[in-house]
């Protein structure tokens, strides 16, 4: 006797598309987040990059006289060729965002969008990453002080908190995610 040959189902299909359906709602969102989460690791290592190149350049020319800088990195600026070749072989124009990094520099640090009372001298510089949205902000709800330092300081526990700005003044992170060891004290 010839055994019928079968195939599957429409039960069968109905239920293998919904488990692929309940495994891709699942999976989806944890992938967008990381993918997020890797281009902000990305952006503060390269403001990272950039800032310790500057901290080289104040240290062998004392400050920022006959550079400036006041906005967006581009190139041939005086700020760029002050510090690239040097001090970094490539700096970073643009941040994993498609956004030009903003970089201050002299007294023009303070426009860096921190919402703070800082005296900033020829020889300070700020660097700034606006995140995801690729505008500046939300900033001005972020209250960095010098003497409350972890104000500049946000949790990331959604995908609108990739949205927040990064700051890094002289070198050092005033406005970032915080860490483990911050969002415990």
């Amino acid at each position: 006797m010839l055994k019928k040959m079968r195939g599957f189902t429409l039960i069968e299909l109905l239920i293998v598309v919904a488990i692929i359906g309940i495994l891709a709602a699942l999976l989806i969102p944890n992938a967008l987040e990381a993918i997020q989460k890797a281009k902000q690791k990305s952006a503060m290592k390269e403001i990272m990059v950039v800032s310790t190149a500057a901290v080289d350049y104040i240290t062998d020319h004392g400050d920022w006289t006959g550079v400036s800088q006041n906005g967006p990195l581009v190139a041939a600026n005086p700020f760029m060729t002050g510090v690239a070749g040097f001090y970094v072989k490539v700096i970073p124009v643009n941040d994993p965002w498609n956004t030009p990094y903003q970089a201050y520099c002299g007294k023009t640090a303070v426009q860096a969008g921190i919402s703070a009372a800082i005296d900033a001298g020829e020889d300070d510089f700020a660097m700034t990453c606006w995140g995801r949205d690729k505008g500046e902000g939300p900033i001005g709800q972020i209250n960095y002080t010098t003497s409350a330092p972890e104000g500049g300081r946000y949790n990331v526990s959604k995908m609108g908190d990739f949205d927040n700005d990064l700051v890094a003044w002289n070198g050092s992170w005033v406005v970032g995610p915080s860490t483990t060891l911050i969002a415990g004290s």
